[in-house]
């Protein structure tokens, strides 16, 4: 069979573990050259190491496979901008982004600290601009490229404690649906994928109640490697007319998610007041009202 990703030139953000590992082993084994970056931190950002990006790239040479670790941060501009250069300057060129690096720092809103909301922003929502960013040059300049997002349905449906992670999260749909409609017209991809995967980070979630303990061996039956493969696909040429998207992977499931646009709508001829928005707007759209749900309320039933 043909590989999917010959020779193309793909970054991986937090490839060292996880979910980042599994996408990295698996487009090296497709025919990629990867650049696995990862400074090895902590689940909340803290400490560095280069073992567990050195260790990705020495399992895919071990296979046959071109890698090469780089251990900047993608939460300034500067370093993010060296994992490109890295692609560049070790294999020529670059075809692929995939943003999937992050830390948790989970919180109720009201007990949440500034440095927590803004460190999560930084890594999560910044540091998948910065690269990007810094992508989008060569992107332009070849006329080709596929960025792959990490999103997640704490932000596309929500979740208890993580008010700066779904914040991100969400606003990294926006970035992504802004991407794709500002380069599409120079060959260029931007999709996100929302995985349902068990990985360092969740397992950093509290399980309280009988029923988040039920969640957390449900997700753990859920291995990282069943992402990776929606996301080869998103980085190949047999993707090159999906563009703007959102999928969820849980297991074998690929879900394709909705993306926000009117439900109902109430008009009055004369306009409207506070009074008559209560008497009658309001009554006219509350059946439409979307339900306070977590994630685990829309995807109630076990993973297959």
């Amino acid at each position: 069979m043909t590989k999917s990703l010959q020779d193309k030139v793909v970054i991986v953000t937090g490839a060292g573990r996880g979910i980042g590992r599994e996408i990295a082993l698996l487009c090296a084994s497709e025919g990629a050259k990867v650049v696995v970056n990862d400074p090895g931190v902590a689940s909340d950002g803290s400490g560095t190491s280069a073992a567990p990006a050195e260790e990705v790239v020495e399992e895919i040479r071990k296979h046959g496979g071109t890698a090469v670790a780089n251990f900047e941060s993608v939460s300034e501009a500067i370093p993010a901008s060296k994992i490109v250069k890295a692609a560049t300057d070790h294999f020529g060129r670059l075809d692929g982004v995939v943003n999937n690096a992050g830390i948790l720092r989970d919180m109720i809103f009201h007990k949440m600290s500034i440095e927590a909301f803004e460190a999560v922003i930084k890594v999560h929502l910044m540091g998948s601009f910065y690269v990007a960013h810094s992508a989008a040059r060569l992107f332009r300049e070849q006329e080709s490229g596929s960025f792959v997002h990490f999103t997640s349905t704490s932000g596309l449906i929500g979740n208890f404690g993580q008010a700066n992670y779904a914040a991100a999260k969400l606003g990294i749909v926006g970035l992504s649906k802004s991407i794709a409609l500002d380069m599409g017209r120079f060959n260029v991809r931007s999709n996100c994928v929302s995985p349902f995967a068990w990985s360092r980070m969740i397992g950093t979630i509290p399980a309280e109640t009988e029923a988040e303990k039920e969640r957390v061996e449900r997700m753990k039956r859920m291995g990282p490697e069943k992402i990776a493969p929606v996301v080869a696909y998103l980085l190949s040429d047999a993707s090159k007319d999906v563009t703007g998207q959102i999928f969820a992977v849980r297991m074998n499931e690929i879900f394709l998610m909705g993306q926000s646009r009117p439900l109902r709508s109430v008009h009055r001829g004369e306009g409207w007041t506070p009074q008559t928005i209560a008497e009658h707007a309001m009554p006219a759209l509350k059946p439409s009202f979307y339900k306070l749900d977590r994630s685990a309320d829309v995807f109630g039933w076990d993973p297959i």
